[in-house]
């Protein structure tokens, strides 16, 4: 109709518009587009299959609306053997949408907001194993805990193993020192890092929680109990973060990082890429916050504990062993989010990577093996002996020692060999043990102790050190040219 506006020959317009002339002449006669002449269809090209059982379903739904149409599918099968077929639910399913939207109840309305600059930040946890990370080659379980400004969608990431206060103080510091200015509120979810039950039945904020927002000086608030909504722009973002670091993984070629902070460091490059798209937002953001007056706050908390008999610490509920020369001493524990560091006065004893739960324990043969081999009746019945055996192999040693010997000396025996791994390298002692066991042999301490005797590490042969000392004098002679 437009070409032929222009020059009223109908060939010229149909071949420009892509159609038939015969097709052009008839829309040009009625003078309607194509869309409009289009009516709707009031009759059904085939008959319901369903007119017989529709009173009954609608009365099932009018009982129990959020009854599902695949439930009601199978029943209608069930009762009526031979009547319906597989290929009929998504008729079923077309039905019972068009009996929601006219007869349905009531759906909730999400009411979208309004953000000003700077009012306000807000933090959630979301799962981050399925990104399938990999720290020192193993598997590595955790959590992220991203803050947003939801006016400019600005984020902040951090790494931690829980929703703990600990992992909240954390994102949040970061977060803030990040900006070096602070907003009015800090909204959150009704995590128990945050907020606990009280008698009324309402939830209130923890009071360690409510310290925390006076040191940074923001006033905290939580969303409604079940309504995720009202925390949207960082759930939404969740989801966009994730999306975001599996494309980057991707471009990276490899999922393995050597430590939790390199890969912390590897989603602060990621995340600044994608703050830079929004420096406009961001500046207005930061023009009406207040500057950062607060100092940081350690990223831990210090727990006294005295070393029992048995060579362990308590910990939040968990055991963790440690050097056996430290029973009977106090230590200082520095609690953090994704590990403990070990104090005996000022000096730092060991790191144990942090457990995740309660009841748990996480033993090293190193601490108790110099007594165990001097007790080793004790063995059979000790407590943590799962933590004995560091591999398959292991176990695998000590199953074919105790088919093949009396249990006491079965378990000395295997005693013995984790204590030459304890005074040598573990890793060469499981290759022994894998050696002796694919042989058919018994790993016995001797057998295990002739091989790894045997196994001369190989010295590489490096090409001596030749000095020029020409090239320091060219050094020399370019530093004194002006």
């Amino acid at each position: 109709m437009d070409e032929m506006s222009k020059h009223g020959q109908v060939g010229k317009a149909a071949l420009r518009a892509g159609v038939h002339r015969n097709t052009a002449r008839r829309y040009l006669a009625a003078g309607q587009l194509p869309s409009e002449l289009k009516q709707p269809r009031t009759w059904r090209t085939r008959p319901d299959p369903f007119a017989a059982d529709w009173e009954e379903i609608a009365a099932r739904l009018e009982q129990a609306p959020e009854l599902e149409a695949k439930v009601l599918f199978e029943d209608l099968v069930r009762r009526r053997p031979g009547q319906y077929v597989e290929g009929q639910l998504r008729t079923l399913q077309r039905h019972i949408k068009r009996w929601r939207a006219e007869h349905g109840p009531a759906r909730e309305i999400f009411f979208p907001q309004e953000h000003r600059p700077g009012e306000a930040i807000q933090t959630d946890f979301t799962f981050g194993s399925s990104l399938g990370v990999l720290i020192a080659g193993e598997a590595f379980d955790h959590l992220l805990c991203q803050s947003v400004l939801p006016y400019s969608n600005w984020q902040s990431v951090t790494v931690c193993r829980s929703e703990s206060m600990l992992a909240l103080r954390g994102g949040i510091q970061e977060a803030l020192f990040r900006l070096g200015r602070v907003p009015q509120w800090h909204q959150t979810d009704n995590s128990t890092s945050a907020t606990h039950d009280l008698r009324s039945g309402l939830r209130g904020f923890n009071t360690e929680y409510l310290e925390l927002m006076r040191h940074w000086g923001m006033q905290p608030r939580t969303i409604g109990i079940g309504a995720s909504h009202q925390n949207g722009d960082v759930e939404s973002a969740n989801g966009a973060l994730k999306r975001r670091l599996e494309q980057h993984l991707l471009l990276r070629g490899c999922r393995e990082f050597g430590s939790v902070e390199e890969y912390e460091a590897w989603i602060g490059s990621v995340t600044e890429q994608a703050n830079g798209l929004r420096a406009v937002r961001l500046a207005e953001e930061l023009a009406v916050m207040r500057p950062l007056s607060a100092a940081r706050l350690p990223r831990y908390r210090e727990l006294r504990v005295r070393v029992t008999s048995n060579g362990t610490i308590r910990v939040k509920n968990s055991t963790y062993s440690v050097p056996p020369r430290l029973t009977g001493e106090r230590l200082v524990v520095r609690l953090f989010d994704l590990h403990l560091e070990v104090y005996y006065g000022d000096k730092r004893q060991l790191v144990i990577e942090r457990l995740r739960g309660e009841g748990k324990h996480r033993i090293d043969y190193r601490h108790v093996i110099w007594s165990l081999v001097k007790k080793p009746w004790a063995f059979a019945g000790y407590r943590y002996r799962d933590s004995l055996f560091p591999g398959a192999p292991w176990r695998q040693a000590y199953e074919a020692l105790a088919q093949a010997l009396p249990q006491r000396q079965a378990d000395l025996e295997y005693l013995r060999v984790l204590h030459l791994a304890a005074q040598t390298f573990q890793h060469e002692v499981e290759a022994a043990l894998e050696l002796l066991l694919g042989a058919g042999k018994l790993p016995t301490f001797a057998e295990v102790r002739s091989v790894v005797a045997h196994r001369k590490p190989e010295v590489p042969d490096l090409a001596p050190l030749k000095v020029d000392l020409a090239d320091y004098d060219a050094l020399l002679v370019a530093g004194l040219q002006p």
